[in-house]
């Protein structure tokens, strides 16, 4: 009986391990195939390539942060996932947020992704890196809602 238990307790804890790694290798998968470093997004902008960018984070973390990449249009989380068409599915876009792990960009890219958009990818790192790496940054000095819901 104590021989059943402790397989049996050792076979969840190995799926537990596989499923974590899955979940694991989806993302590092997603990384590469649909995000897009702030080297990489300057270099799209200095070329002059027709490039939407969306800014997508929670009004607190605009509140904190009241900047925004030149060229980027603000749309709150909410809307996007109420109404995905805001961001065109016939052009490449590219939305950020503040996020650890980029959280917010990829709930909106996953949401835009299952509904076919397939020219939409989100910037590694978000506003930070694209600072961090030098990059400008203009004051955002449009009112917003303070809706923290999603």
């Amino acid at each position: 009986m104590t021989v059943i238990l402790i397989t049996a307790i050792c076979g969840v804890c190995l799926l537990i391990v596989l499923v974590l790694r899955i979940r694991r290798s989806r993302a590092r998968h997603e990384m590469e195939q649909y995000g897009i470093t702030p080297e990489g997004l300057h270099t799209l902008f200095a070329s002059n390539q027709d490039v939407l960018l969306f800014d997508v984070r929670l009004p607190l973390d605009l509140l904190a942060s009241s900047e925004i990449i030149p060229g980027a249009k603000r749309l709150a989380p909410s809307e996007v996932i109420e109404n995905p068409s805001l961001i065109p599915n016939d052009k490449d876009s590219i939305v950020y947020c503040t996020c650890p792990s980029d959280k917010t960009s990829r709930l909106i890219l996953h949401r835009a992704l299952a509904l076919g958009f397939l020219r939409i990818k989100f910037l590694k790192g978000g506003l930070a890196a694209w600072k961090a790496s030098g990059f400008p940054v203009e004051p955002y000095e449009k009112p917003f809602h303070l809706d923290t819901g999603m």
